[in-house]
């Protein structure tokens, strides 16, 4: 019996997808649950097991790197063969050669043995030109190679018979100085014209249109604070590990940002809306994307009802998502709902950004690298662990005097955390 392999609903307004790769091959014998594509899609990448075991026949048109729409049959499972060695794949038609012509007397000559094997594109351009002879010729060069001034000054020598008889060797010429080409040539050729031309996947495909939505919609501003880092490292080192120790996971930054922004979006509640046409769309819920760089490119996996979760439970989860990710198993579902995003560069080394939005959405948190810097505390300069924070936010709904005092909350928020993880 043979059972048809569709392209599954992946989700919500999603009518097509790219076949990103198969992991089986066409004719080979598959088990159940096995993988047999990878499904690329604007927003994850979702992998289609088999349902039964079987041999696997892949249709025309089915190809790694079709775009197919979403119900399309691409595949075959033929559930009454039986497993065998599996079909190998058909070996590349060899490439008709084509008849070579006829070498000219320059190319013949050029080809011989003796130090005149190789000569440089510069020479070999005049050679073929101007019809010349070099068997016999003594090159003033390095190693007895001809040179520029070598050929012209043997252009005006008997040049090649039709039958191939060498022409008279000319006498030897005062050595001309190397030109540049000749410098150029000896280096071998140049790289400057390699280029390789990748199509986007589409999920690539599907970050570009975000980003330049956002760009030419919104009216984008940001603005900058500093958040003194100590009593949270502090925190850190006090704890982490009866943290790891119940937890499994390392205690990290994310936890007390997330929470930091919760709180502040209670405060600030346009950061957590966005524009609907000509309406203010607002959320009494708090669901927090965490932005993720893959080995696919960027994506913002959302931690649901954040404003629920204990900092535990936010780290966890934040874990979840970004191991998800990295092996290609984000849901569309992991991916959609957000109404507030944080970016953090400072992994990569970055000290300040301006962050895009992750449309629709009014705002967007960057963080930063921790660097120890001077600071001013109570007359006195202290060194102590300092992380720009960045706010870029949708000016046609956040006004200028909310988004300074939304960062200002996140600052006093992660400077206080005890304050932050009793929630007063």
């Amino acid at each position: 019996m043979k059972q048809e392999i569709k392209v599954p609903a992946v989700g919500e307004s999603i009518t097509e997808a790219t076949i990103g790769s198969w992991t089986k091959k066409s004719g080979e014998f598959v088990k159940r649950n096995d993988v047999l594509m990878l499904l690329e899609t604007d927003k994850a990448s979702v992998e289609v097991v088999a349902e039964n075991d079987g041999v696997l026949t892949i249709l025309p048109g089915s190809e790694a790197g079709a775009v197919v729409k979403i119900g399309a049959t691409v595949a075959t499972l033929d559930t009454d063969a039986k497993a065998s060695a599996g079909a190998a794949p058909a070996a590349a038609p060899e490439a008709k050669k084509a008849d070579a012509p006829a070498a000219t007397p320059a190319q013949a000559a050029s080809s011989g043995g003796g130090a005149n094997t190789h000569l440089s594109p510069a020479v070999q351009r005049i050679v073929t030109e101007k019809n010349i002879d070099t068997a016999g010729m003594s090159g003033s060069g390095k190693d007895g190679r001809l040179t520029k001034g070598d050929v012209l000054n043997a252009e005006g020598g008997k040049p090649a018979s039709a039958g191939g008889a060498p022409a008279a060797a000319p006498a030897k010429a005062a050595a001309p100085q190397v030109s540049a080409a000749d410098v150029m040539a000896a280096r071998g050729p140049s790289k400057q014209g390699e280029k390789k031309i990748v199509p986007m996947t589409t999920i690539r495909k599907r970050i570009a249109e975000k980003l330049k939505e956002a760009q030419n919609t919104s009216a984008l501003l940001t603005t900058f604070n500093e958040v003194d880092m100590g009593k949270v490292m502090d925190l850190r080192a006090k704890y982490k590990d009866k943290f790891k120790e119940k937890y499994g996971l390392n205690l990290g930054f994310n936890g007390f940002f997330v929470k930091a922004a919760v709180e502040a979006l209670k405060s600030f509640p346009a950061v957590n809306a966005w524009v609907s046409g000509t309406d203010i769309e607002y959320h009494n819920y708090f669901n927090v994307g965490i932005a993720v760089s893959t080995e696919k490119g960027l994506m913002v996996p959302v931690v649901k009802d954040a404003d629920t979760l204990s900092l535990a439970g936010i780290e966890m989860a934040v874990r979840d998502l970004a191991l998800k990710g990295r092996d290609g198993k984000i849901t569309p579902n992991d991916l959609s709902g957000g109404t507030f995003s944080i970016t953090n560069g400072g992994v990569f080394g970055s000290l300040l950004s301006t962050p895009i939005l992750n449309f629709p959405q009014s705002a967007i948190l960057g963080l930063h690298k921790i660097q120890d810097r001077p600071m001013a505390i109570n007359g006195k300069v202290e060194i102590r662990p300092m992380m720009y924070v960045a706010l870029t936010y949708d000016h046609r709904i956040v006004d200028g005097k909310e988004a300074v005092s939304f960062l200002v909350k996140i600052k006093e928020l992660v400077e206080d955390p005890e304050r932050l993880l009793l929630e007063v």
